[in-house]
């Protein structure tokens, strides 16, 4: 849990949500057949997910993305014995205190397991209706890469796509997304770091034009292009349809990494949880997901987000377990999707 006396990344995305009203409005909350709401098997958006048996689970690895290290210390977590995972820091959280111990706590948590972390960063929790400078980004990420280096494995923007949304926070342009990537790899050289993890949407031209944007830029600035991308796919997924991650996949180039992706319990009206159905729902989702990541040889990771749940009041919830740790049903698809039949476990009904 961020600190009360500050604004939070939980806090920020709970109220920027409003965006994603709009990416995941759907005709038909998830009904039945591969592309919810669709008129024509023959349309783009009703492509079947289709080779996945011939591309299979292991061949993409699979982790969980949290904010919380409270989720290293489940049993139910440490079960899964994933190699990989996800947590999002603000760009500056190496000069604050509070967020660098947060930091610290999940990444020293993580590396305990043995896990591989995959750092992204995101706007600054004190200023976020400002994007840094060139140079205050860099100082600043070069900081918290000095702080963990056995942290090999970084994103420079969480969803660098996402916008503007006035009073609440501010993303980058792609020229400026392209500008953080150069800065990323020049201080930390040898790493990982991923070209621009990008949301998808229901209406996905934007996002192209932000791609095509980037790459314009890195070419400008001859610099290295990125080999590996990450990708949100939740529009797609929890429309159980196919179509926008393969061809934002085809955009991209290169490898893909599902940054994040997962099922909705919760979300406002769209995404009812009335007596259970969203927990259904979101293990219906996660299914399709691994299905789809199965299916597109291009995507090598696939980060569930996220762990923990919420309570009733929680405007967002695409948790795993409960608010007090106990395994839902996605849960148990994602045991499954990793161990098959060791999972038997008596799972929440909220």
């Amino acid at each position: 849990m961020i600190a009360p006396r500050l604004p939070s990344r939980a806090l920020t995305a709970a109220i920027s949500l409003a965006l994603l009203a709009c990416l995941l409005a759907v005709p038909s909350a998830l009904g039945g057949g591969a592309g919810a709401g669709c008129s024509s098997a023959a349309s783009p958006r009703c492509r079947p997910v289709a080779g996945t048996h011939a591309h299979a689970a292991g061949s993409y690895l699979t982790g969980i993305g949290d904010e919380s290290a409270r989720m290293f210390a489940n049993p139910l977590y440490e079960q899964l014995h994933t190699r990989i995972v996800r947590y999002i820091a603000p760009y500056d959280a190496a000069v604050h205190s509070y967020y660098r111990q947060q930091a610290s706590a999940f990444i020293h948590d993580a590396e305990a397991q043995h896990e591989q972390v995959l750092v992204a960063f995101y706007h600054s929790e004190y200023t976020p209706m400002q994007t840094p400078s060139v140079a205050t980004y860099e100082s600043d990420v070069q900081r918290f890469v000095k702080l963990f280096p056995n942290v090999r494995q970084y994103e420079s923007w969480d969803e660098a796509n996402r916008g503007y949304v006035p009073g609440l926070f501010t993303s980058p342009t792609a020229a400026t997304a392209a500008r953080y990537y150069q800065a990323l790899i020049r201080v930390c050289r040898g790493c990982t770091v991923i070209g621009l993890d990008i949301l998808d949407a229901e209406k996905i031209e934007p996002t192209l034009t932000y791609i095509a944007e980037f790459k314009r830029e890195i070419y400008r600035l001859e610099t290295i292009m990125p080999t590996i991308w990450g990708l949100h796919n939740y529009a797609d997924v929890n429309h159980l349809e196919s179509w926008r991650t393969h061809e934002l996949v085809k955009r991209l180039g290169g490898q893909v990494w599902l940054t994040e992706t997962g099922g909705i319990v919760k979300f406002g009206g769209a995404f009812p949880n009335r007596d259970g159905a969203g927990l259904t729902r979101a293990a219906k989702v996660l299914r399709f997901s691994f299905a789809l990541a199965g299916s597109v040889a291009q995507i090598k990771r696939v980060y569930i987000y996220n762990w923990s749940g919420g309570t009733s009041s929680t405007r967002f919830d695409a948790g795993l377990t409960n608010v007090d740790g106990r395994p839902r049903a996605g849960y148990v698809v994602v045991c499954r999707q990793l161990h098959a039949a060791r999972c038997g476990v008596k799972i929440a009904s909220n």
